[in-house]
């Protein structure tokens, strides 16, 4: 699974610190999803959408390899 973390994170000026605090996880964890090194929980990708006030699957999508 892919995501746009990174760029929904530039635009509300969030460092991975910030949301990482904000959806109470640690900044590698917001880290490893960036680098789509790890699937978040559904509750997570949900706070996520949440907080960048966008449909989860426009941050959290599948790629051709899904």
């Amino acid at each position: 699974m892919k995501n746009n973390i990174k760029v929904e994170r530039a635009i509300k000026g969030l460092t991975q610190e910030d949301l990482a605090k904000k959806v109470s996880v640690s900044r590698q964890t917001i880290n490893a999803m960036e680098a789509n090194k790890y699937v978040p929980s559904t509750v997570l990708a949900l706070k996520i959408a949440k907080l960048f006030g966008k449909p989860v699957e426009t941050i959290f999508f599948l790629d051709k390899n899904d």
